[in-house]
Parts: C-alpha cells; structure tokens; sequence
C-alpha cells in the first residue's frame, strides 16, 4: 500500500473522529472541495459546511482504492449516526504528501 493511499484512509478516519488537526496538516493551503451541492469550495469553505458533519460518519468500509498518478479514488461505505449507511465515491488530488483537491460523488443508501 502506497503512503498517499494510508493518508486517503487516514483522511476518512481522521474525519469520522473529528481530528481537525490532523486534516487541517493534511489539506494544502490552497485546497478545493467539490460536491454537487457545493462545487469548488476552497479550504475555509470546506471547514465552514462540511467539517461541522465531521464525527457524524462511522465505521469506514474501503470498497475501492486505487491510486492513479498524483490521485487516489476511494469508495467507501460508512454508517451514520442514526445507524443508516450510505456509499460515495471520491478523487482525491495530491501534492506530495498532502491532499490539494477532494471532488465528491455522492453514492445512495446502503441496506
């Protein structure tokens, strides 16, 4: 497993506990965020709507990771807090290290 895949699943994780500081090191500076109700937000405008659904997702399932390049794409399944699961698909876009660019695609509920 490549070090930008752990870091993808890291991110997830780090999401589902609420760790901002772990995301807020692993974000680049001049991050953007898109998702088809809010496209091409930049880092503050992630951390102002999305961070505040952070720890509300749990129990991460890795269904697909594949590194291509300087991207990670990552299905995932997750339960949430009311204990019904869901499914997305997202691109992640790395510099280096650190995740420059994250585009959702949201999935449907799991039953």
């Amino acid at each position: 497993m490549s070090s930008r895949t752990t870091l993808a699943k890291a991110f997830y994780q780090a999401f589902s506990k609420a760790d901002r500081e772990f995301v807020e090191h692993l974000l680049t500076s001049d991050f953007t965020f898109s998702s088809p109700p809010d496209p091409l937000l930049d880092r503050k405008g992630f951390f102002e709507k999305c961070w505040p659904g952070a720890g509300t997702l749990h129990d991460f399932e890795f269904i697909r990771v594949v590194e291509h390049g300087n991207e990670v794409i990552v299905t995932y399944e997750f339960v949430k807090d009311d204990g019904t699961k869901g499914r997305n698909t997202e691109v992640l876009t790395f510099e280096g290290d650190n995740i420059s660019r994250s585009e959702v695609y949201f999935g449907w509920d799991v039953v």
